[in-house]
């Protein structure tokens, strides 16, 4: 008996300690869907969440605590037959910030509604392969799921999340073939395509570089050296600065101002006189639709 309890015990804690990568919650919203079968509903979205959280995605290990917290949204808007489906997907993720309790946005991006079409048959297995094409909708969670950790990656050592990044980027090249929407470059300038190509680019390489310096060496720093991390964080903005200007409006930097406009503007409203100027001059040229946020960072 006593073994068996042993035996058990250290299944339990070898479970804990080889934890998937993702902490991924999902909702499926079918409201607008008029006398929908609810069970499939709940199906989709049991499946959805065992495919992000029971995957291992990379050969690393992960504690439980490790796990990087991210959030699938899907608001289906049609179903045409059985088992096609129309639907927006947003997705999210966060870090959390060494020695405190906030959390950081490193990712939220919506897709238009036409981006999204899958299909979903109850029951039936989700099929995934990397070096091939097999149905869209695991092909656009890998896509996510990857492009998840690649950033997170990133801002833990420089370049860490390159390899990750490009799996993304494989995805996309393998989904050449489909007809589902959101692949292409043709199709649209802001969708899974030239996200894998902005963060895949060489010409874009400080776009990694300013991950890594903004929360590694800037957030992770203030709790315990408030201006050291600041002034970490105000040079890292030129690594932004130089992809903006080779590339102004790039699609990455747009998604990555919406998420921290309000971050830049909590941590530099406390920054010395001296280096407001140049910061909020830095924000503005990079992000021009925020510009309002950033002038109340001169009027602290």
């Amino acid at each position: 008996m006593k073994k068996t309890l042993l035996l058990f015990a250290f299944i339990i804690a070898f479970a804990s300690i080889r934890a998937q990568e993702l902490n991924c919650t999902v909702q499926i919203n079918h409201q607008q869907i008029q006398g929908a079968n609810v069970q499939v509903f709940q199906s989709m979205q049991k499946d959805l969440f065992e495919f992000m959280n029971n995957r291992k995605w990379t050969d690393n290990v992960f504690s439980n605590d490790e796990r990087i917290d991210c959030s699938i949204n899907i608001n289906v808007s049609a179903v045409t037959g059985s088992s096609k489906y129309t639907a927006t997907i947003q997705v999210q993720s966060r870090r959390p910030i060494f020695n405190s309790t906030y959390y950081s946005t490193m990712f939220n991006f919506q897709e238009k509604k036409e981006d999204f079409v899958f299909d979903y048959i109850e029951h039936q297995p989700f099929d995934f392969n990397e070096n091939s094409f097999t149905n869209n909708i695991t092909s656009v969670l890998a896509f996510y799921a990857y492009l998840i950790i690649g950033l997170d990656y990133d801002t833990f050592s420089p370049g860490g999340g390159s390899q990750y990044l490009q799996k993304a980027q494989n995805i996309v090249s393998n989904a050449q073939v489909s007809s589902e929407p959101g692949w292409k470059a043709v199709e649209s300038l802001r969708n899974r395509y030239w996200l894998a190509e902005n963060l895949t680019n060489e010409s874009y390489a400080e776009l990694h570089t300013f991950l890594y310096e903004y929360h590694r060496l800037g957030l992770d720093v203030m709790s315990e050296k408030a201006d050291a991390g600041r002034a970490v964080i105000a040079k890292s903005l030129d690594n932004l600065l130089t992809v903006n200007r080779k590339k102004p409006s790039l699609f990455f930097i747009n998604l990555l101002m919406s998420s921290k406009s309000d971050e830049f503007v909590n941590i530099f409203s406390e920054t010395f006189p001296s280096e407001v100027a140049q910061v909020v001059n830095v924000l503005k040229e990079i992000d021009p639709a925020n510009i309002s946020k950033y002038e109340k960072i001169t009027k602290q």
